[in-house]
């Protein structure tokens, strides 16, 4: 149960049932689990070029010569990448930082890959980066780093922020309002 609790998201609750659940299993499973595991560990690393996690030195999004080169999405973590792609609207290729600066955490830009990107975009030269990283403190510095560094090379957009479909304004914190105010659109 301990090892279990040691994962993102699982509290003891969660870790006993998960342990109670793993311990009426057949042995062949856990067995096979614990493999999975170790060799997900020992396969997958960085791609290259974009940093998402990848079996392959560069990643299957980096290598499809049918995503746009001209457009480069910069995400904290793949988790990003994994719910970007969930949506099938993104065409380009993408970043993946690996987090973002946190003074606090002890986490600078050079333990990012902010670098490597600045390397690619200014060899690449690509139409637009979009900045596509959570609005906390944290994230909103990072933007701000970021976007300070490429601006001489490229466009720099960010996604836009606001309210989620089907809420409610009333349930909604300013912050989130008054980004919602700020990205607004023409209707078409």
């Amino acid at each position: 149960m301990e090892q279990l609790q040691r994962l993102p998201g699982v509290g003891p609750k969660t870790a006993q049932r998960l342990a109670l659940h793993i311990l009426k299993r057949p042995e062949a499973e856990i067995e096979a689990l614990a493999q999975a595991l170790v060799e997900a560990k020992q396969q997958i690393g960085l791609c290259q070029v974009c940093f998402h996690l990848s079996s392959e030195p560069v990643c299957e999004i980096c290598r499809n010569p049918s995503r746009e080169n001209g457009i480069i999405c910069v995400v904290e973590d793949s988790r990003d990448v994994i719910a970007l792609e969930k949506t099938r609207e993104f065409k380009g290729k993408y970043h993946v930082l690996g987090g973002v600066i946190s003074p606090i955490d002890g986490i600078g830009p050079e333990q990012l890959t902010i670098q490597a990107l600045v390397r690619r975009v200014s060899k690449v030269q690509p139409k637009e980066v979009i900045l596509a990283i959570s609005p906390s403190v944290e994230g909103e510095t990072t933007t701000l780093y970021v976007g300070q560094l490429l601006k001489p090379f490229t466009k720099v957009t960010r996604i836009a922020f606001g309210l989620p479909v089907g809420g409610d304004l009333e349930y909604a914190d300013e912050v989130t309002l008054a980004r919602a105010l700020e990205g607004r659109r023409e209707l078409d």
